[in-house]
């Protein structure tokens, strides 16, 4: 009768939360008539596009008449819609060509229409993987643009982006200069200068007026608008969304970035760059002016894998250009090349700092450790060797503190059966057997934490080597027996179907690594069951090891499938060898009788000096124990 009666509550429970649930979607549809407005609002605004789509379009016909023609009457008409800059109009450039720069590594193309790069090709690395022909392309079919919104005297706002550039190319020793200028006169324009030289992927950007502080309103900075989809360059696209975002330094230095997901927006003071951040290239705006302000703002547009394949991100950066005594004069730089660590900091600019490499100590071990120790290694041997022997010379500097970590877990397995005698004598006072098992331990010379702390300081550099092999641009496109780039994943096997977290192919050194972390773990788990007693009230440290077992490798499988293969094999080896060292030390260095005969002089000699930590350990004991005998009394 009783089960009856709880089923009714629970099907009466679950109709009134089904009802609330309705209510709730009731009361939240949209109203009829803000959905009308909204629509109105839509069509408005495709309607003003479209409007301004025919002017543009219109005036870029009239202007291509009087460069050709002379035409005085469409010159009349332009001068209605651009005033002083119909000049512009009169000129060649008028008729919409572009102008091609190039060094050994980066090739531009620039549209007199706009003045702006309209074509950015890197002519020494190739999309995707190695051989495929085809050049990385950070900027091409329209996915980029720069535009400065101008305010005439006259109340015009004209893009400069509409609007058309007379090029020069000249030529400073090696150094290629093209001058960009949007004429409103013979002498009065706004010139956007740009310097290459010789091998290098950072171009020179001047942006400065002349004779323009009665044709433009100067009372308000100009808006500098800048805009890129990020073309999609490595083979996968997942991995490479990951680590393209907007960084920035602002306040003297300081570097943040945007953030990944939709629509995330920074605002900054004093932006000294602005780098669109790809995986492994990058595109960057320095100033030697600082912007007074800046607003960046970085969307995803990578919905669906399978079909979001060409681009990653959407960035957008919005920066006021000030005026000074009346004119611009703004010296910047175009940085356009790979986000390769020594390259950036051989410009000096803290570029490098874009790149990720952890924060704290993770970041110092990586600047001063991994990336000079495997720059060193991979100069003389080949990338896959060079992780192989950089890791065996980490495993070995390493090796002192995992040698403490494994003789702390044998003093600890010698003196399990004592601690759980105390545990069984002082059974009903959990407080006095911990007292009593810390005098144990400073008795024996045993310190509970040494088995620790040793593990402690080798996860920094665990940790680095997460930082480290993704941001690695040497491996970009290094093969290594099976893999064919150790900076993405190494497919074995591809699946006819996708796998939630996991992906449709399989990586082979993430299977290897998967296996050396069972094995070692399974190796390990043992001495630690029997080194650290179950304490009352405490988790079951043995059940949960046993758990771990099977759930390390399976994280590893899963999480590391469409990860580097770099980092994968750093991984793999860095356990067989830390297999092999706890084989040697168990074999050759540690023995559980003498290690016995030890404890046992040492419980002989006077007890040593607690350490402070014991100390306020001992002395949070005593205090709980008076407080306990207290509450007793009443």
């Amino acid at each position: 009768m009783e089960q009856k009666k709880l089923d009714i509550n629970s099907i009466v429970g679950f109709v009134l939360i089904f009802g609330i649930l309705i209510w709730i979607m009731y009361q939240n549809q949209p109203d009829p008539k803000v959905i009308a407005a909204e629509k109105a609002q839509k069509e408005l605004v495709a309607k003003a596009a479209k409007a301004k789509a025919l002017e543009l379009k219109s005036i870029e016909k009239a202007a291509v008449a009087v460069a050709a023609t002379g035409d005085s009457t469409q010159l009349v008409q332009l001068q209605k819609t651009l005033g002083n800059f119909a000049y512009s109009a009169t000129l060649p450039s008028a008729k919409g060509d572009f102008t091609t720069i190039e060094n050994q590594v980066v090739k531009l193309k620039i549209a007199n229409k706009g003045g702006f790069i309209v074509e950015a090709i890197l002519k020494q690395h190739e999309k995707f993987k190695k051989g495929s022909g085809q050049l990385v392309e950070l900027i091409k079919d329209n996915n980029a643009n720069l535009n400065i919104a101008l305010q005439t005297s006259d109340n015009r706002t004209l893009n400069t982006k509409d609007l058309y550039f007379e090029p020069t190319i000249s030529k400073v020793g090696q150094d290629q200069i093209l001058s960009m200028k949007l004429k409103a006169g013979a002498n009065e324009f706004l010139e956007y200068k740009y310097i290459l030289k010789p091998n290098d992927y950072m171009i020179g950007f001047d942006v400065r007026s002349q004779g323009l502080n009665k044709v433009l309103n100067t009372a308000k900075p100009l808006d500098l608008q800048w805009s890129m989809k990020t073309y999609r360059n490595e083979k996968s696209i997942s991995y490479e969304n990951r680590y393209t975002e907007v960084y920035f330094e602002h306040q003297e230095g300081k570097i943040d970035y945007v953030g990944q997901g939709e629509n995330k927006e920074e605002n900054a003071e004093k932006t000294t760059f602005v780098a669109f951040k790809q995986h492994f290239f990058s595109t960057i705006l320095l100033t030697n002016t600082p912007f007074a302000s800046s607003k960046l703002v970085s969307s995803n547009l990578v919905k669906d894998e399978a079909i979001d394949t060409t681009y990653t991100k959407q960035f957008t950066a919005e920066i006021p250009l000030a005026f000074t005594n009346g004119e611009l004069d703004y010296k910047m730089n175009w940085y356009m090349g790979p986000t390769d660590y020594k390259t950036l900091h051989s410009y000096d600019k803290n570029l490098e700092k874009i790149i990720s490499l952890g924060w704290g100590i993770f970041g110092w071990i990586n600047k001063f450790i991994f990336i000079p120790l495997f720059g060193f290694l991979s100069s003389y041997i080949a990338y896959g060797i060079a992780i192989i022997i950089f890791t065996v010379l980490i495993k070995i500097a390493m090796s002192p503190i995992t040698f403490k970590s494994f003789l702390s877990q044998a003093k600890m397995k010698v003196l399990r059966p004592e601690i759980a005698e105390l545990g069984e004598k002082f059974k009903k006072d959990p407080m006095k057997k911990q007292q009593e098992t810390m005098k144990l331990y400073n008795k024996a010379g045993v310190n509970p934490m040494a088995g620790c702390i040793p593990a402690l300081i080798q996860l920094p550099f665990m940790y680095a080597s997460f930082q480290f092999f993704p941001s690695a641009f040497e491996l970009r496109q290094k093969s290594f027996l099976w893999a064919d780039d150790l900076s993405s994943f190494d497919e074995v096997i591809k699946l006819p179907f996708h796998i939630p977290l996991y992906g449709d192919h399989i990586s082979l050194f993430p299977v290897l690594a998967a296996i050396a972390i069972f094995f070692y773990m399974k190796m390990t788990s043992g001495d630690q069951q029997m080194a650290a007693p179950q304490q009352e009230g405490m988790p079951d440290m043995a059940q949960m090891m046993k758990i771990m077992i099977y759930v390390s490798p399976l994280m590893m499988l899963f999480f590391f499938n469409s990860y580097g293969a770099g980092l994968s094999l750093y991984n793999f080896i860095s356990n067989l060898i830390t297999i092999g060292i706890m084989i040697v030390i168990k074999k050759y260095f540690i023995d559980s009788d003498k290690i016995h005969a030890q404890i046992q002089e040492n419980k002989l000699k006077a007890p040593k000096k607690p350490s402070k930590f014991q100390q306020k350990l001992q002395e949070a004991m005593e205090q709980a124990e008076a407080q306990k005998a207290q509450r007793n009394k009443k």
